[in-house]
């Protein structure tokens, strides 16, 4: 007896820890696909730094210049938003498209000079129902979002309507190999090929998708490069 209920604690103890290495996996998750509350605020700064070399990749290959309206969909930290601010001026204009209300308001503390300005247009919305003008933008970048979009052919078709003819989109995601052995990913994340995204790129009109891939990262990255047709 006293063995078969040393087998039974073993067993209870062993699917207490995997909930609740369950409940913290997808806590981890759930924050990053939305930051919120005071352990937001903390995932904000671990994105800036941790998705750094993606974020400024994919300012680079928008190739935005001076006097140009861009936008980063679903900023996060908002390190996207100072990189294309710096890139268009005073004279150009950023929206940042966000989902997560606590990045918003943390931006809008953090922006408020351009923001009053007029450089910056900060707003609640998706990839799949962007609260931005047909046509309006010269570049949009996004960067490890669309693993929490369920309609990929309807965020990329969002993208498209948004671009003046000529105009890029980048959509950065993680190698989706790497991706698959970090252990959160199993809770809430979509991990699609890469054939698969440029796919939906080109399904939604957009034209000449072009890849880099980014190596020297923690986590190797992609970079879909696309452009509106002219």
């Amino acid at each position: 007896m006293i063995g078969n209920n040393s087998r039974s604690d073993d067993s209870d103890l062993r699917y207490t820890v995997a909930g609740l290495r369950q409940r913290v996996l997808t806590a981890v998750a759930g924050q990053l696909g939305r930051p919120h509350g005071l352990v937001g605020r903390g995932v904000a700064l671990l994105l800036n730094r941790g998705n750094r070399q993606a974020v400024a990749g994919a300012v680079d290959a928008a190739e935005a210049a001076a006097g140009n309206t861009v936008a980063d969909i679903g900023f996060g930290g908002g390190l996207g938003l100072q990189l294309l601010l710096h890139r268009v001026g005073p004279q150009g204009k950023v929206h940042g498209v966000e989902i997560a209300e606590d990045m918003l308001a943390h931006a809008r503390a953090r922006f408020a000079a351009p923001i009053a300005a007029s450089s910056l247009v900060l707003e609640n919305g998706s990839l799949t129902a962007l609260p931005i003008d047909e046509e309006s933008l010269d570049a949009a970048i996004t960067v490890n979002t669309v693993y929490f979009v369920s309609d990929l052919d309807a965020a990329c078709a969002e993208l498209a309507r948004v671009l003046r003819p000529g105009g890029r989109a980048v959509l950065g995601i993680g190698d989706p190999d790497a991706m698959a052995r970090l252990p959160f990913t199993a809770y809430g994340f979509t991990l699609r090929p890469v054939a698969e995204v440029v796919a939906s790129l080109k399904r939604s009109g957009l034209e000449e998708v072009k890849q880099r891939r980014l190596d020297d990262v923690a986590i190797p990255h992609h970079l879909l490069i696309a452009s509106a047709l002219r």
